[in-house]
């Protein structure tokens, strides 16, 4: 194709992950414009993480002014007259990966639900009085914390929930 290459970014680990290191320098590269062009061996081979990441990345490419190519897939190509085909095309596939995906997770908790199992976290079972009574004897709210085996964060809402009723 007469193109000049700039450099080869081979990572050694999954493609499930953005997480790669070399991955991650190619990225970091296009932002700087180092190459005008990435060429992938094929789009799974670019990223494993879904349609809709992967389609997120190719944006983040276009974003940068650089485009990309498959060589294993000739419609994955944003060097053509075809590229913001492609694009509608990949972006309405993540949508429906995406509904697709939001739809499971919803039939899920309603499965979990009518099975009787309580979703969320379990509530704190605090007696609020003793942490009032160590808080007016002067203790810190770690030191409340340590004495009730709950978090200081939660001994904090529930003081403040004390003062804005006593208010």
């Amino acid at each position: 194709m007469g193109w000049t290459v700039v450099g080869e970014y081979l990572d050694q680990v999954s493609g499930r992950k953005a997480e790669r290191p070399q991955f991650q320098a190619a990225m970091k590269d296009a932002r700087k414009r180092k190459f005008d062009v990435l060429l992938f061996w094929s789009l799974d081979r670019l990223s494993r993480e879904g349609v809709l990441k992967t389609l997120l990345i190719l944006n983040q490419l276009s974003s940068y002014g650089v485009k990309y190519r498959s060589l294993q897939e000739q419609w994955i190509d944003s060097l053509g007259a075809f590229s913001d085909a492609i694009i509608g095309i990949l972006a309405t596939v993540a949508k429906f990966e995406a509904d697709r995906l939001s739809s499971r997770v919803r039939s899920g908790l309603a499965r979990v639900k009518a099975e009787g199992k309580v979703l969320g976290r379990p509530k704190a079972i605090v007696d609020r009085n003793k942490i009032i009574r160590l808080r007016s004897a002067g203790m810190s709210l770690r030191e409340i914390a340590a004495t009730t085996g709950k978090s200081a964060m939660t001994i904090q809402r529930l003081l403040k929930v004390a003062d804005l009723e006593a208010a």
